[in-house]
C-alpha cells in the first residue's frame, strides 16, 4: 500500500465516522462531504477517472452541498438533546457483527473471487462524454429537468412551511 492510499483511506474513514458520531447536522453533513471527496479521490488514484469526476460533481457538489441548503431552510440544524447510547447498539453491533462475518466468509470461500476477472473495455471520459451528450441527450436533459422540478417544490415547501408559522 502507498502513502497517499493510507492518507485518502484514514481521510474517508474519519469525514464517515464523524458525520456518524456529531450531533449537529450541518457538521455532519460537512464531515460527511469530506468522506465523499476522500472516496472521490481514491477513485482518481485507481485510474477511474470518469467516476472520481462524477463523484466529485453528483456527491460533492450536488448532494452535500443540497442538503446544507435543505437542512439551513427548514431551520433543523440545531442539536438534538438525545443520550449518546441507547439501548438498541448492542443489538445493532451484534447483528452488524453477524453480516459481516457472513459476508467475510462468503467472499473468502466463494469461487468468484477465484476467477480470473474478464478484460476490461477501455472507455475514457471524452467517449463517456461523446456518449452522453449524443445518444443520450435527451434522458439526461429529462433527469435535469426533473432535479430541478424537485429543487424548485423542496423550496416552495420550506417557504410555505416557515410562512405558516407564527
Amino acid at each position: 500500500m502507498t502513502i497517499s492510499f493510507l492518507i485518502l483511506a484514514t481521510l474517508m474513514i474519519a469525514g464517515m465516522v464523524a458525520a456518524m458520531g456529531m450531533r449537529n447536522l450541518v457538521h455532519c453533513i460537512l464531515a460527511l462531504t469530506l468522506g465523499f471527496a476522500g472516496l472521490a479521490a481514491l477513485y482518481l488514484q485507481l485510474g477511474a477517472q470518469f467516476v472520481g469526476l462524477t463523484q466529485i460533481l453528483v456527491y460533492v457538489g450536488a448532494v452535500a452541498i443540497l442538503t446544507v441548503f435543505a437542512i439551513m431552510m427548514t431551520g433543523s440544524a440545531g442539536p438534538i438533546a438525545l443520550p449518546v447510547f441507547s439501548s438498541t447498539w448492542t443489538m445493532g453491533g451484534v447483528v452488524a457483527g453477524a453480516v459481516f462475518a457472513v459476508l467475510a466468509w462468503t467472499i473468502h470461500f466463494g469461487t468468484a473471487s477465484r476467477k480470473s476477472p474478464p478484460p476490461q473495455p477501455e472507455a475514457t471520459v471524452r467517449q463517456i462524454g461523446d456518449a452522453l451528450m449524443h445518444r443520450f441527450v435527451l434522458p439526461l436533459e429529462i433527469i435535469g429537468l426533473l432535479l430541478t422540478a424537485a429543487l424548485i417544490g423542496a423550496v416552495l415547501v420550506a417557504m410555505q412551511e416557515k410562512g405558516e408559522t407564527p
